[in-house]
């Protein structure tokens, strides 16, 4: 989740459609070293649409993070003029996009 929006990328060839970042050499996923501490909490809630409340698994966990991330970015880069970002949100990105802002 967090690093979808921070720093992964899948970028394809345009003219063969060839996935040229599908190795960990070329397409970024973040390490522990790429996030601050986290304090982490437990919260029940079982699923009310069947009896046993249990939930389905799968990328349900990724669904929220990636906005929220480019929410707060957004919220960050409001006041210079920064109205929209797409992901990911790479240092070098959010500086093309603060001085697009500018100009």
């Amino acid at each position: 989740g967090i690093g979808q929006a921070l720093m992964e990328n899948c970028v394809y060839d345009r003219e063969t459609g060839q996935l040229l970042t599908g190795s960990l050499m070329d397409y970024a996923m973040p390490r522990a070293d790429d996030f601050p501490t986290f304090q982490l909490g437990h919260v029940c809630t079982p699923c009310t649409h069947n009896p046993l409340g249990t939930k389905g698994c799968g990328e349900a966990g990724a669904i929220g993070s990636p906005p929220a991330v480019i929410n707060a970015l957004l919220d960050a880069l409001r006041p210079l003029g920064v109205k929209d970002f797409d992901m990911p949100a790479s240092p070098h990105r959010v500086w093309e996009a603060i001085q697009n802002a500018k100009a």
